[in-house]
């Protein structure tokens, strides 16, 4: 639900859709009715989509929260692996949060995965960038600033790297997404394109939804220091070049369905 909210809501002037044509969307891509009403359930409880019903028919809004969070979701997705990263300051976060604070907690955990954050052993974070305005932010947004302490340092070129990171994340596994992805979407530029706007829909959200994954999984190493995963580079140009090409037709039968 996200992902389409992200994709097709958030871009447009009118942010305002239609409960019935999300339920129906989501039905073409598999999911039932009581799965999509559950998620735009706890989407309102998220304080992420503000409910309006007038009569018969229930429309959904963006809240200012969500387009912070999808703001926040594009510049972290759309600007991934777009340059080459060199060895710089590392951001370290400890924190202790309370156990009756579990929600901020897991909001934590999750800002921070998407940050580019592996997590080295409970409640210690390492990110190999520089990431103190955001990391600083976020504390202060959930509240929780006295139960966590941060750190920038760069790491001992005369140890391996590689090694130790690959104890916060699982660089293998990383670079066998990459390929997977590319061989699940690189026909679509030529053999597999998309006849009609319900499979540019089709083929774009599922896109978007496999790609926006890797933020949250890939630190970015510097690449001085680490080699960049294989097929990141083709991973990163394919999705920019089939987001513009399928975008047009999608966004039709987006609108087409919710309006």
């Amino acid at each position: 639900m996200l992902t389409l909210l992200g994709i097709y809501v958030h871009p447009r002037e009118n942010r305002r859709v239609w409960s019935g044509g999300l339920v129906e969307l989501l039905a073409e891509q598999g999911f039932s009715d009581g799965a999509a009403r559950i998620a735009l359930a706890r989407l309102v409880r998220r304080d992420l989509l503000a409910r309006d019903k007038q009569g018969r028919l229930v429309h959904y809004t963006l809240t200012r929260r969500a387009m912070a969070v999808l703001e926040e979701g594009d510049r972290r997705i759309y600007s991934f692996g777009r340059e080459q990263r060199s060895a710089g300051e590392w951001t370290v976060l400890w924190h202790s949060i309370p156990e009756d604070r579990r929600v901020a907690r897991e909001r934590l955990v999750r800002r921070l995965r998407f940050l580019g954050f592996g997590s080295v052993q409970d409640g210690t974070w390492l990110a190999p960038h520089d990431r103190e305005a955001q990391v600083t932010a976020l504390l202060a947004e959930l509240g929780v600033t006295e139960h966590a302490w941060l750190m920038l340092g760069r790491p001992a070129k005369s140890l391996d790297v590689r090694t130790f990171a690959g104890r916060a994340w699982d660089l293998d596994a990383l670079a066998a997404r990459y390929a997977a992805f590319v061989d699940e979407f690189r026909d679509y530029t030529s053999a597999r394109r998309p006849r009609t706007d319900a499979d540019a829909f089709s083929a774009l959200t599922r896109v978007v939804h496999t790609y926006r994954k890797f933020p949250t999984l890939d630190p970015e190493l510097p690449e001085d220091l680490v080699p960049a995963p294989r097929q990141r580079s083709r991973a990163v140009t394919l999705f920019h070049d089939l987001h513009a090409a399928l975008v047009p037709a999608a966004q039709r039968h987006f609108d087409e369905v919710t309006q």
